[in-house]
């Protein structure tokens, strides 16, 4: 679903080191940009990793905390999501979650982005803008499991708009191939 995830970061390179801990090397679906006065820093994202198994869950959160980066809630089962979701918790430099997840979808080594959650103000103001692009990037906006929840999905790899009082997602760049094969940059 996602071609590109660019998050600006304050300081690229110490947040390079996270994300590199979290999602390997480079991943094709993820990059970050350094911010500067007209790109601001990433604020209030939820970006999580796919990985193979629940031990590199673990082996990765616990690299990312022996480096010196922040928890955000250790690794452990999350049956409030599903029955099998399994996922570590930290903080990135600029104070966006990160997790790595294992259960939640299928691993796919090539999109290493399991899923996003995209704060918003507005929530049925953010449905009626994703459901007027979904036909033509070959998504589906469904009701999420919990109110305050809108689902973005291809039925493989989702993004969660999320209207629960927090601030909404500031400053992060989004990239989908559309039906036809085009890129498209969406809200």
């Amino acid at each position: 679903m996602f071609v590109r995830v660019t998050v600006t970061a304050a300081d690229p390179e110490e947040s390079r080191r996270l994300y590199e801990l979290l999602a390997d090397r480079d991943p094709p679906d993820f990059a970050l940009a350094p911010a500067d006065d007209e790109n601001q820093p990433t604020r209030n994202l939820h970006v999580a990793f796919g990985v193979g198994s629940r031990g590199e869950v673990d082996a990765r959160w616990s690299r990312a905390i022996d480096a010196g980066f922040r928890s955000d809630g250790e690794p452990g089962p999350r049956p409030q999501y599903s029955a099998d979701y399994y996922g570590g918790f930290l903080l990135d430099p600029d104070g966006n979650s990160a997790e790595v997840v294992h259960g939640a979808h299928p691993f796919d080594e090539r999109n290493r982005i399991d899923h996003l959650w995209i704060g918003v103000s507005d929530l049925e103001t953010a449905r009626r803008s994703w459901e007027a692009i979904a036909p033509a990037l070959g998504v589906r906006v469904v009701d999420a499991s919990k109110p305050g929840l809108v689902s973005v999905t291809n039925g493989h790899r989702h993004l969660i708009l999320v209207a629960d009082g927090r601030p909404p997602t500031e400053n992060v760049r989004i990239a989908i191939a559309d039906t036809h094969g085009e890129i498209v940059e969406v809200p």
